[in-house]
């Protein structure tokens, strides 16, 4: 059973989730983790920044509705220039 409030809290639930699972796979050694953990810093430095414009625009929710957090993912990543 999912846990929708934390999904709904937390845009990088998927990213956290695997993060857990690379560190129980293998020991909980960090260093075999990296990638993971980089994948999920920067999920979270992007919807830092989609929430803090979000609230300088004026744009509530701050944090987008699960179910429009794709689209708007690829609004912003396309205005980005493809950075995150």
């Amino acid at each position: 059973m999912k846990n929708t409030d934390a999904e709904r809290f937390n845009p990088c639930l998927k990213e956290q989730e695997k993060s857990y699972q690379c560190l129980n796979r293998n020991g909980f050694n960090q260093e075999k983790c990296e990638a993971y953990f980089d994948n999920y810093n920067t999920c979270k430095k992007f919807w830092g920044k989609v929430t803090k414009d979000r609230r300088v625009r004026g744009i509530v929710p701050y944090l987008p509705n699960v179910e429009e957090r794709e689209k708007i993912k690829a609004e912003y990543i396309q205005k980005m220039g493809g950075k995150s």
